[in-house]
Parts: C-alpha cells; sequence; structure tokens
C-alpha cells in the first residue's frame, strides 16, 4: 500500500538528518509521551469501555497506563547508563589499544499491537524504540477503534516526526509486514506470527515475536490452595482471561482437586459479586471471540467433560459478552481447550498423581509463554527452573511477572522469539557496534607479511601448539 511506503519513506529521511539523537532528545521525548498519556488518561479509559463493551476504569488504569508509565519512569531513569558505551577486554597481541561497544538506533522499527492490552502494548515497544533513538511506526487492531484514535492523539501530539500511527484491517497488517523495517516487533497469534515473520524475512528484517501459547499452572501437592486461590483468580480473569500469560491450564493433584474447586468457586465470587459481575467485569472483547469461547465449551460437554461455571449467568450477561471463570474437568486430550489458545476465563483442569506427570504433561506440549508454580518445595523450584522451558516463570504467583521492568518479556519457540522491557528493550531496538581503536603505535605490523620477523613465526608455533 503506498501510503504506508510514504510514510515509511518520510521517516527514513528524517531519521537519516538524525540518526542519533542524545540523551536530552530521547529523555524529552519519554517525558512528552509520559504527560500527554497522564493527560488524556480519562479519553482513554472511556475508550477502552466503548472497545470492549465493559471494562471498569480501575482495571484500565492497573493493566494498562500503570503499568505504561512505570515502563516510561524506568527508562528516563536507567537512560544514562544504558547509552554508556561499554568497555570490552583486548587481548595482549593487540596492545596497545581499546576495545568498546555502542549502542547505535536501527533506523526506523514497526510495531503491530494486539487487542487485548492496545495501551500498555503498543506503548511498552515504543518506550523502548524511542529510548533507543529510533523512529517508529505502530500498526494498531482494527477491534479497538476508539482506543486507537485516543491513542493516537497521544503518540503524535508527545512524537512528532518521530512515531506514526496506522489503523487498518489485516490486509494493512500484511503490508505493514512488508516494509523494510530495521526491526520489527508483533504481539499476537502464533498463527499471524508466522505470517509476519515470513513476510519479514523478504527484507531480512530481524522481528522480534511475543506470541500466546498455553500456559500452564501447577499447583503442588504442598500448597495451600485456599491461600493461594486469590491469585490464581486475579491472573485468570485479568481482563476475563484475554492475556497472552493468563494460566491456560490447571494441574492438581487427585487429592486436592475438591478442594481447589471450592476455593477458586468461592474467591471468584469474591472477587465478583453478582452486581459487581454485572458491572464491572470485563466484557469478551466482540462477539465472534465470545462464542469462540462458547463452542470450545459446547464441543467439550459433548464430549463428555464436565462444565462447573464459577457463577449463574443470565440472558443479560450474554448480552453483554460476560463470561465468568469456568472450570472443565475430563475434557479429552483432543479437544480444542487442550489444543488451542484459550484467551478467555476458561480453565481446564488436569488430574495428576505424581509430580512427574504434571512435568512430562507439559513437557509434550510446546513451550509456554509462561510457566506458574506454587509450592513452597525448594527442590520443585529449582525444579521448574532447571528443568522446564518457559518464556517467563512465576513461583506462588500468576500474571505480574510482566509488570516488572527490570525483567524481559519474551517467548520461546511457538510463544515467541526476543524479547522487551527495560534494558531488554532498548537492547532490542538498538545496534551493538563493536569498535576497536589503536592510536600511532600498531602492534598488529608483525603480522603483516613484509613486515612478519622469525620471532612471530616462532610465537604462532607457541600459542597454537596443541
Amino acid at each position: 500500500m503506498q501510503f504506508l511506503s510514504d510514510i515509511f519513506t518520510n521517516l527514513t529521511a528524517a531519521y537519516q538528518q538524525q540518526p542519533y539523537p542524545g540523551l536530552q532528545q530521547r529523555q524529552q521525548q519519554l517525558q512528552a509521551l509520559r504527560h500527554q498519556l497522564l493527560v488524556q488518561q480519562q479519553a482513554l479509559l472511556q475508550a477502552l469501555t466503548a472497545d470492549f463493551g465493559q471494562r471498569c476504569h480501575s482495571d484500565s488504569q492497573t493493566l494498562e497506563i500503570l503499568p505504561s508509565i512505570s515502563s516510561i519512569d524506568h527508562s528516563l531513569k536507567q537512560l544514562k547508563k544504558w547509552l554508556k558505551p561499554q568497555k570490552r577486554h583486548v587481548s595482549w597481541l593487540f596492545l596497545p589499544a581499546r576495545n568498546f561497544v555502542v549502542y547505535q538506533p536501527l533506523g526506523v522499527v514497526g510495531i503491530i499491537a494486539p487487542w487485548n492490552y492496545p495501551v500498555f502494548l503498543s506503548l511498552g515497544p515504543l518506550v523502548a524504540a524511542i529510548s533507543a533513538g529510533n523512529k517508529a511506526m505502530l500498526k494498531l487492531s482494527e477491534f479497538t477503534p476508539h482506543t486507537n484514535q485516543v491513542l493516537k492523539n497521544i503518540i503524535e501530539t508527545a512524537l512528532p516526526n518521530a512515531a506514526v500511527v496506522i489503523e487498518g484491517d489485516a490486509a494493512v497488517a500484511a503490508s505493514f509486514s512488508q516494509l523494510p523495517f530495521q526491526h520489527l516487533l508483533y504481539t499476537g497469534s502464533t498463527a499471524v506470527g508466522y505470517q509476519v515473520m515470513r513476510a519479514a524475512s523478504a527484507n531480512l528484517t530481524p522481528v522480534t515475536l511475543e506470541l500466546g501459547g498455553k500456559s500452564p499452572l501447577i499447583l503442588a501437592p504442598d500448597v495451600n490452595i485456599t491461600h493461594m486461590a486469590e491469585r490464581i483468580i486475579f491472573g485468570k480473569t485479568a481482563n476475563a482471561g484475554q492475556t497472552c500469560v493468563a494460566p491456560d491450564y490447571l494441574l492438581v493433584h487427585q487429592t486436592q482437586l475438591e478442594q481447589t474447586i471450592a476455593a477458586l468457586q468461592a474467591e471468584f465470587q469474591q472477587f465478583y459479586p453478582a452486581q459487581s459481575f454485572a458491572q464491572n467485569y470485563p466484557a469478551i472483547i466482540n462477539e465472534r471471540h465470545y462464542q469462540r469461547l462458547q463452542t470450545y465449551l459446547t464441543s467439550a460437554k459433548a464430549a463428555g467433560a464436565e462444565i462447573i461455571s464459577c457463577l449463574p449467568t443470565s440472558a443479560e450477561h450474554q448480552q453483554k459478552r460476560l463470561l465468568p471463570l469456568t472450570l472443565v474437568l475430563n475434557a479429552p486430550l483432543d479437544c480444542a481447550l487442550w489444543t488451542e489458545e484459550i484467551f478467555g476465563p476458561i480453565l481446564p483442569v488436569f488430574v495428576y498423581n505424581h509430580i512427574d506427570e504434571a512435568f512430562d504433561f507439559i513437557k509434550q506440549r510446546p513451550r509456554p509463554l509462561a510457566l506458574y508454580l506454587f509450592s513452597n518445595n525448594k527442590q520443585l523450584q529449582q525444579r521448574v527452573l532447571t528443568h522446564s522451558h518457559a518464556g517467563g516463570v512465576c513461583i506462588n504467583e500468576t500474571l505480574v511477572h510482566v509488570g516488572q521492568e527490570d525483567l524481559p518479556f519474551g517467548g520461546i519457540g511457538p510463544s515467541g522469539m526476543g524479547a522487551y522491557h527495560g534494558k531488554e528493550g532498548f537492547l532490542t531496538f538498538s545496534h551493538t557496534k563493536a569498535v576497536h581503536q589503536k592510536g600511532w603505535l600498531n602492534s598488529s605490523v608483525l603480522a603483516y607479511p613484509q613486515h612478519r620477523p622469525k620471532i612471530f613465526d616462532s610465537l604462532l608455533q607457541w600459542l597454537l601448539r596443541p
């Protein structure tokens, strides 16, 4: 699409005029973004509610605006240190000299943001890109048109000539992926991730893919489920489970199954009593996704699964696309609940007799974006850290590792590649340029054929001796 190429060309020209913005300019850009985000906060909250149909403002503030502000503040605090050239070792063979690394902006980078957290998952990568000194193009989801308008105003007011917001459907996203960016970051489904990477490969554009997958939650036999239930409920029902790192399925010891079901039901009703559920619980983003989740449940029930809703629902709830936490027992392993990322408040349960069964169950599946362990057993905790693969791990907690700005966030295998947040985000959008510097004295001359003395050949033999 020509308009995308024109925008890319203009941003490239602007970057070439100033290929290395200084620390002060980058800080000013981040401060301007922070200011606009707070000034237009109420408009953003209203837009988010309009796009989702129902989403309370405090949820949007907690899950979107606060972590975005934290990301900016962390970068402002650390940016001077990140920009400092890093000294590296010089082998004695090359002395006198110095080695160091400088972090250079890549140029024009692309960001494709999803609909589930349209603010945080747009601004998080943008903060990293701007911190690294780049220009950026952002493709926002067509599912959040109201939020997009406010975000566009925030970003283009704060970052004129540095960032441009793009809207449009899947065709626009496909053309966007084909632009010759210096880096492309995509957040979304694994299926689309393949397409994005394929399109980027035509230009040898490096990619960071933040995908999803099925993130397991292990309840070890030693855990007190009554004390931990609220942490599980928060992780699974935040944004109605429409979170890439939400626990996708639960692994429970057979002796704890009944207690776990009762604890989760009770805790969900503490989180969302009937009136609060009707007024404050997040809605599923649109009818297509709501029906997708209903089909998962219907198919599982038809295959013999037991469906346990944690709260009775009414026709009004269904009309508003409100789906309470729903536990699923005995679902066949070939049904969609076990083969597809759920991305909603449905939690299938796998019952194990020995903890090894839980580990084997996870290992037989694609590597997840997150893995959650609830246990106080130090040996079991260490086993999870050293014998399992996941993009990130939480021990006795869910979800909040994504909000740790000094921890990298990224997937592994089908759940993604590369990482960002904090310093890792700065590095993702920077070229780590190696520099070797000499003065007037050059020891390397001894290796030149016309100057190579016999002693150098003897030295080579000594250095390369077996």
